[in-house]
């Protein structure tokens, strides 16, 4: 058996990341170990998950900062699912979360695109549940 353990975010700063994060959209700081010269392992996921992380790394050369909130060439790359999407919107929208278009039903769920503190894409999305 296989699982993904972390996906590589690249950012700006540990802190700052780390701030939106947790402070943000609430997610857990899962770790974050002093590395030397300055580089640091941090883990973060949304609270409760056991799922796979996101591995905060702090952009190390020009190339790196150049992918700073646009580490998808302007996609959608993460997709946050909730068991409670209005209320979820709700609580990042007071936050200060910028939702790039209003929420919208279609035949997979709710789903509203927002994006983090560099600009990079995420969908907001509660999954439509199969009548039991």
């Amino acid at each position: 058996m296989q699982t993904i353990g972390a996906a590589t975010f690249v950012v700006r700063d540990y802190d700052e990341a780390i701030a939106f994060f947790t402070t943000v959209l609430g997610f857990e700081l899962v770790e974050d170990t002093a590395l030397g010269a300055g580089k640091r392992w941090v883990v973060v996921r949304p609270r409760g998950s056991t799922g796979a992380g996101l591995l905060l790394a702090r952009a190390a050369t020009p190339e790196q900062e150049a992918r700073v909130g646009d580490q998808t060439g302007g996609r959608v790359a993460w997709f946050l699912h909730t068991d409670d999407f209005w209320c979820d919107h709700r609580a990042f929208t007071e936050r200060g979360v910028r939702f790039i278009e209003p929420p919208r039903e279609e035949s997979y769920g709710t789903v509203a695109v927002f994006q983090d503190l560099y600009g990079n894409l995420w969908d907001l999305l509660e999954l439509r549940r199969e009548p039991t």
